[in-house]
């Protein structure tokens, strides 16, 4: 079995690890993690089946995954500036630069190119302010499973 990608976009937030807090308690609350569902399917949405958390935290829910992970935003517990296991890195200007010609992409444009998965190692994940109008208006997080 192969790492899975995985992807979320959620409001923007200038405090990126409040927003990362509230983006794993969302889907803990959801149940959309394995085991409880071990294999979910991006992107979700508001119509994304929801079965509800089936553990008592998070931290439950890491320890029952055992290796595989939660093959989740749940893997991922902080944010960093570099790549580091369980946490979400920025997308570097370079590579933002380099796959859509600015370091302000709307969401359109990541969703309709999302090679940077390319570089992201299991167990990490990255982050991406998109824009509307030339401002912050959401973020993506977006990373591969354990396994």
């Amino acid at each position: 079995m192969g790492a899975e990608p995985y992807w979320y976009v959620v409001k923007h937030n200038p405090k990126i690890e409040d927003a990362l807090d509230e983006l794993r308690e969302r889907e803990f609350a959801a149940g959309r993690y394995n085991p409880v569902m071990p294999f979910l399917v991006f992107p979700i949405t508001p119509q994304s089946p929801a079965p509800g958390a089936q553990h008592d935290s998070i931290e439950e829910a890491l320890a029952d995954s055992d290796a595989d992970g939660t093959r989740s935003i749940l893997d991922i517990s902080s944010i960093a500036d570099e790549p580091d296991f369980g946490a979400a890195a920025p997308l570097s200007d370079e590579a933002l630069t380099a796959l859509y010609g600015t370091t302000q992409p709307t969401r359109a444009a990541v969703e309709a190119n999302m090679d940077f998965l390319e570089d992201v190692e299991r167990g990490q994940a990255v982050y991406i302010i998109l824009y509307k109008n030339g401002k912050p208006d959401e973020l993506m997080f977006a990373g591969y499973s354990f396994d």
